[in-house]
């Protein structure tokens, strides 16, 4: 027994310690590598492997792993220290600090809840038109603002109408053939209820957000430190109800992912592709954020319409009749009470404030002027300048995003006094002083995820190791035996393959650890590198089955309405949508828009500066 024990404690004190046992012995493992063959190739493939598996593994935060080339090669002899160091600074980084303050302008002053709002309003409170609703406005906040915080900021608001269905008692099988007019007053028990729940529900957001300090350990550590409580039979009235909050639970995060595909901004792993393509090809001015938006907004409307379907079938049934009707003669008494919750929220935000408007006049803005930087099919205003070239997206958004600093909070010419009070008691919350900026650098720095930074500087790095060193040229020749596939079955494997693995490891590390080995196999087999990389960018963000794919999952899941047989079931499904809708996409309007059945000159210009 006392040798069981002994051995017990000992797998346990190993276990514990796993991560820094695997940080310790990868490295010690792979060694020989360098040293038996002492080569640039060797060294630098030593690098890239260390790397992926402190990413994968998440033994290390995402960052520090990402830190690991900046020692490594130049101890190697890959790269020198200062030309390692200039690729942990892009174009995108400025790109995304622009956009970041924009996103905090817009959280300050609570323009995406009252949009939310709106949105569910004009949806209705019909359980498949309240879930549609939600992935609307979900979608739409998803473009612009990451998807971790979309997802933070949209969960409290479905959970307040979830409680207060839960709260009627009275499932929407009972009540249907009841015609039920809104009740004008409500007891103070339930309004005492109602407000408690709100309390509880803002009390959550406010320690999600906190513990969304970093993207690669929050999906564990929200799934570990809450778990579902939903084992108790009582919590849910009628099976209807807990199916109604499995769908609406899950419908968010999934919106969230669709959403973060639209633009270039709207997802890490957009940028890293965009930053990589263009270090890689910087001949190919194919990738921009109008042609990126064309391409990618029919892939969100379909996968948005069908990932509804998939779910309204699965877990609320497959009467889309009911749903889609709009009739207001036959509401259930939920259905009322939703519907007055939601508009009492929309009223608590009071008139739209000046804030608001200055917010939504840049918002608008910035997306116009990167729409017609280089539109392709006519001249953009970038060809008033003299000089080609010298502009970017991330000058639109810096420039936008410094404004952002200077611009007062408070109108300069309130045209009234009810509407001078009301904007003075909103900048008042905030900051006393008459001319406080829109935002603050705090405001700034609470959002700006530097980690993702870091990460993306890594990828950049690795890259142009592989690049220098001559490793990519090999990798490209071990895999000349798929040369006699075509290449929409390339494309496919490569989705599969990709989509597989980010189910278990960081969506930014996974793409960019495949990003260099695609774009050498495009190379090698002759296939338009764009033909394997938007696909799998694309795919490498549909890791929705389980809590720990994405941090989005990780904070649906801490609600407790679902369970991971859910998230399997359903991510399942949502998976293949995904896959196959970007296929149809790649093999459709993706063609004629990036000339995918050309081999591009780009690439042959390319190899022919490398070869000399």
């Amino acid at each position: 027994m006392r040798l069981e024990s002994g051995k017990m404690d000992f797998l346990k004190k190993l276990w514990i310690a796993r991560k820094l046992i695997l940080v310790v012995l990868i490295p010690l493992s792979l060694l020989p590598l360098p040293l038996i063959h002492p080569t640039s190739e060797a060294s630098c493939a030593y690098v890239l492997i260390v790397t992926a598996v402190y990413w994968v593994s998440e033994a290390v935060p995402l960052g520090a792993a990402a830190l690991v080339p900046a020692f490594l090669y130049p101890l190697f002899g890959v790269l020198k220290s200062s030309e390692v160091a200039a690729e942990y600074c892009k174009d995108t980084t400025l790109l995304l600090m622009g956009v970041i303050c924009l996103a905090a302008s817009i959280e300050k002053w609570n323009l995406h809840k009252r949009i939310a709002l709106r949105m569910v309003m004009i949806a209705g409170a019909k359980p498949g038109m309240l879930v549609l609703g939600f992935m609307c406005c979900t979608v739409f906040l998803s473009m612009w603002l990451s998807n971790t915080s979309t997802t933070a900021m949209v969960m409290p608001i479905a959970e307040a109408v979830l409680q207060q269905l839960i709260s009627t008692g009275v499932a929407d099988t009972q009540e249907d053939d009841e015609n039920i007019e809104v009740p004008e007053e409500v007891s103070d028990k339930e309004e005492n209820l109602d407000k408690n729940q709100l309390e509880l529900l803002y009390r959550r957001e406010s320690y999600v957000k906190k513990e969304l300090s970093t993207l690669g350990e929050t999906a564990v550590n929200i799934t570990e430190s809450q778990q579902p409580t939903d084992q108790n039979p009582s919590r849910y009235p009628t099976k209807r109800d807990h199916m109604i909050c499995k769908c609406l639970s899950l419908s968010i995060t999934y919106a969230a992912t669709i959403g973060g595909l639209i633009t270039i901004t709207g997802t890490s792993t957009n940028l890293i592709f965009a930053e990589q393509f263009n270090s890689r090809y910087p001949d190919a001015k194919v990738i921009n954020f109008g042609t990126w938006f064309i391409f990618s907004l029919p892939i969100s409307i379909i996968m948005l319409i069908l990932t509804w379907v998939w779910l309204h079938c699965l877990f609320l049934g497959c009467n889309f009749k009911e749903t889609c009707s709009l009739s207001k003669k036959r509401k259930t008494r939920r259905e009322e009470l939703s519907e007055k919750r939601i508009q009492e929220e929309y009223t608590k935000l009071g008139p739209i404030s000046y804030p608001e408007v200055v917010t939504g006049i840049f918002f608008i803005l910035m997306t116009l002027l990167w729409f017609t930087r280089e539109p392709g099919f006519v001249p953009g205003w970038t060809s008033l300048f003299e000089k080609k070239g010298y502009r970017t997206d991330a000058t639109i958004s810096v420039l936008l995003g410094f404004l952002l600093f200077l611009i007062p909070a408070r109108k300069p010419w309130p045209s009234a006094s009810s509407d001078k009070a009301t904007d003075k008691n909103s900048v008042k919350e905030v900051n006393p002083d008459p001319l406080a900026p829109m935002i603050t650098w705090k405001d700034f720095q609470s959002l700006m995820p530097w980690e993702i930074v870091i990460l993306v500087g890594g990828g950049y790095a690795l890259a142009a190791g592989c690049k220098v060193s001559g490793l990519s040229v090999w990798i490209g020749r071990q895999l000349e035996p798929m040369s006699g596939l075509p290449p929409w079955a390339v494309t496919l494997l490569a989705c599969l393959l990709v989509s597989g693995v980010t189910e278990f490891a960081s969506n930014p590390a996974t793409l960019t650890v495949f990003l260099p080995i695609l774009s050498t196999l495009s190379e090698t087999l002759h296939i338009n590198p764009l033909h394997t990389l938007i696909p799998c960018t694309m795919c490498v963000s549909f890791g929705v089955m389980l809590p720990v794919g994405n941090p989005p999952n990780a904070i649906v899941f801490s609600y407790g309405h679902v369970q991971i047989s859910d998230m399997v079931k359903a991510g399942f499904g949502v998976n293949l949508i995904g896959v196959m809708v970007v296929m149809l996409a790649i093999m459709t309007w993706g063609g004629p828009l990036f000339q995918l059945t050309e081999f591009p000159d780009w690439v042959i210009m390319r190899n022919i500066t490398r070869s000399l």
